[in-house]
């Protein structure tokens, strides 16, 4: 074993030959084998013992990955290799394969200039690997194909020789047809995955062995050989004339690119500043002798330095005492420490230089997605996360005297992983927090009492509605209690071009700024004049300044956009968040004398008529949906058709081959959360497996509004019975 400052000494002297440089994720779908292939990796740069790479799963170092034998956040190591003659660095990202997880997916995507994608044949391709590929390919990350498992299709489904390279060369055919659908069109045919080339392994990570063009070529063994061997389960010899991590290694160095190449066409795509600048060039050429540019990807937590902001350096040398500004914040912060990750440990080094993934420390209130820089530029596109938290749950500290303790553990949580959304109920005192799913949630709520030490209490899954309209209503008018100052406002849908910017992280929220913001904002369906007057985003919804000339209107602008903001996120039917509607302000009366204008005034006469415009032309309730795949042996076939209908999901998909069956259905999460597992584990003795996927929302059924809306309002301790439009136009 060798010693881990001996390794990242040797790592960090290396890191400044680009050309031998990788920067690695290994993507998949859950289960198909990554952190096992990784270990693989991590055996030969000398890591861990050969003897225990499969079985040690390093990079699941937290207990409760450990426990349940699953990646739940993303590990980061950067690892040194000899290959063909030369030293080689992979900045290695092992990434969660469970949709809970997808936003670690997400954000380590950043950070890459190329993936490994591991796919099960026997399983193909499942929802989550046409996700996590069409992410890669969305930040322009380069794909090679591991697939893993390959000895299943002989030892298991005994299919022949022949069927097995047929069935093999299928499925790297079907996910070139998603590189072709998802990648960038200059890519779409550069980056087609080729038997013959090499950029395809074929194996099996826990058994360590793959074959690839180079392994054949190099250990003469043909695809036949390595079929035979596999038939006589003959490990040894398997290993020995198609090594894993040798073939692995290969395949990334020789079809993954380096960060100076990648940077040419990356950073046009994720930076949309200057490129002709000084800071532009510099990172589009990844100069280490430039001023340094990074994007932190990723907060982790040390007992003793505090946060630790990870990043992708793509210009000049990160070291100790350089001073930065991160976006958004206009003080400069200084660099403490620099270190690189080993898998659970960071150790510290003198420099970390541009094309590689450094950790900071000293970066105060640094957060996922800040742009440092020692100039200032304009931030990097934000990280879009391609899914919502759909589920919540209240929590609160057993003992009061925990609470400042249960509020920095979640704060430090959310800081971490920002698809963990927390509000604080300010009547019950309980937190509410959001997550992807139930799993999601229980790895939360085990966190806070293993980690954080904080005995909590939580309550049963909630689902996370929304509120809408489909229709608009016009010159609603808003009264200040004093009867001293009137608004006008128009309410109406929100163009769904929007929607979906702010969804997907293009729109933050908050004030909108500079001129592209409008330019977006018209080519998604708002008009000109619209575009220019929104004054807030607020929960997937605008307030738009519509008047002309009005006295006094910017004095009291912000307290119109609190009460706005009051209104949409906490709605008049159900007391959930209203997403979905554009506010216009149209004309206004303002008394002149401050005294009569102050929050108490102005915020209830923006908030009162956005309820009752929204009740007058009737709120819609929103639920989420995933789309559920469901893999079964035939026999249960019409049990889960009749189980899944019955729990309102919509069937969209049924295929068959050989004795199993795939069902596709779209699901209401409300239907999955209620012994759902217990309920189709009996129906098929055991034999079903399950992956949901983020959906979106959809309109509740009308016939079941009624009933749901009482039921939410009757758990927030408000009367059941909606309130009227006239309870607020008075």
């Amino acid at each position: 074993m060798v010693r881990k400052e001996f390794v990242a000494e040797e790592v960090a002297r290396i890191m400044s030959d680009l050309d031998r440089v990788r920067n690695v994720a290994i993507i998949a779908h859950v289960h198909h084998g990554k952190t096992t292939l990784t270990d693989s990796l991590l055996s030969r740069a000398g890591i861990i013992s050969k003897t225990v790479a499969g079985e040690a799963l390093y990079t699941n170092y937290e207990a409760i990955e450990k426990d349940r034998r699953m990646t739940i956040k993303s590990a980061n190591i950067s690892l040194a290799f000899n290959y063909k003659n030369a030293d080689h660095i992979i900045n290695l990202i092992d990434t969660p394969g469970h949709v809970d997880f997808g936003g670690h997916v997400t954000r380590s995507m950043r950070a890459v200039d190329g993936v490994v994608l591991v796919v099960d044949p026997v399983e193909g391709i499942m929802p989550q690997t046409e996700t996590v590929l069409r992410q890669a390919l969305g930040e322009k990350a380069r794909p090679v194909l591991f697939v893993n498992k390959s000895d299943r299709l002989l030892n298991e489904l005994k299919l022949t020789p022949d069927q097995t390279f047929e069935r093999l060369l299928k499925l790297v055919n079907e996910i070139n047809k998603l590189i072709v659908k998802f990648a960038p069109e200059e890519f779409a045919k550069e980056w087609q995955l080729k038997v013959d080339n090499g950029s395809v392994c074929f194996g099996s990570a826990y058994k360590k062995w793959a074959i690839s063009s180079y392994i054949s070529k190099k250990y003469n063994v043909t695809f036949k050989d390595i079929f035979e061997l596999t038939a006589k389960n003959d490990e040894k010899k398997l290993q020995e004339v198609a090594p894993v991590d040798e073939a692995t290694l290969a395949m990334i160095v020789d079809h993954l690119p380096n960060p100076k190449k990648a940077q040419g066409y990356r950073i046009p795509h994720l930076w949309h500043g200057d490129i002709k600048s000084e800071d532009g060039a510099a990172m589009i050429n990844c100069d280490r002798n430039a001023k340094v540019n990074a994007i932190v990807f990723g907060i982790m937590y040390d007992q003793h330095s505090g946060e630790v902001a990870v990043a992708r350096v793509f210009s000049g040398v990160a070291k100790k005492g350089t001073e930065i500004y991160l976006s958004g914040n206009p003080n400069l912060q200084k660099i403490q420490q620099v270190g690189i990750y080993m898998g659970p440990e960071r150790v510290i080094v003198d420099s970390v230089s541009a094309g590689n993934i450094a950790a900071l420390v000293g970066l105060d209130n640094a957060a996922i997605g800040d742009t440092c820089s020692e100039d200032g530029i304009e931030p990097f596109e934000q990280i879009k996360h391609y899914s919502q938290p759909v589920v919540t749950k209240a929590i609160e500290a057993k003992d009061t005297r925990d609470l400042a303790r249960l509020i920095e553990a979640m704060r430090e949580l959310t800081k971490g992983d920002q698809t963990i959304q927390v509000e604080l109920n300010q009547e019950t005192g309980e937190h509410l927090v959001s997550g992807m799913g139930e799993l999601h949630l229980e790895v939360i709520e085990t966190k806070i009492r293993d980690e954080f030490k904080v005995p909590i209490t939580t309550s049963e899954p909630i689902v996370v509605y929304r509120e809408t309209i489909e229709k608009s209503v016009e010159d609603v008018e808003g009264k200040t209690p004093n009867r001293h100052s009137k608004f006008y406002i128009n309410i109406a849908p929100l163009e769904q071009g929007i929607v979906e910017l702010i969804e997907n992280g293009t729109f933050k929220e908050g004030k909108p700024k500079g001129k592209v913001y409008v330019e977006q904002m018209i080519k998604a369906g708002l008009s000109r004049d619209e575009a220019k007057g929104v004054v807030d985003i607020c929960n997937r919804s605008l307030l738009i300044d519509a008047t002309h000339g009005v006295q006094y209107l910017n004095e009291v602008m912000e307290l119109l956009v609190e009460g706005f903001e009051e209104a949409v996120k906490d709605g008049p039917l159900a007391r959930e968040k209203v997403s979905g509607i554009k506010v216009s302000i149209t004309d206004a009366t303002i008394h002149e004398d401050p005294v009569h204008r102050g929050p108490a005034q102005i915020i209830p006469a923006m908030r009162r008529p956005i309820y009752a415009g929204l009740l007058t032309i009737g709120v819609v309730l929103m639920e989420p949906k995933q789309k559920l795949t469901v893999n079964i042996p035939q026999d249960y076939l019409s049990e889960i058709i009749t189980f899944l209908q019955g729990r309102r999901g919509q069937i969209m998909d049924i295929q068959q081959e050989n004795e199993q069956a795939t069902v596709v259905a779209k699901m209401p999460v409300s239907e999955m959360i209620k012994g759902f597992s217990n309920e189709i584990r009996g129906i098929t003795s055991g034999k079903a497996i399950w992956y949901p996927e983020y959906f979106g929302y959809e309109k509740l059924p009308k016939e079941l509004q009624d009933k749901i809306v009482r039921e939410i309002r009757k758990r927030k301790g408000v009367p059941e019975e909606p309130p009227k439009p006239e309870q607020f136009m008075d």
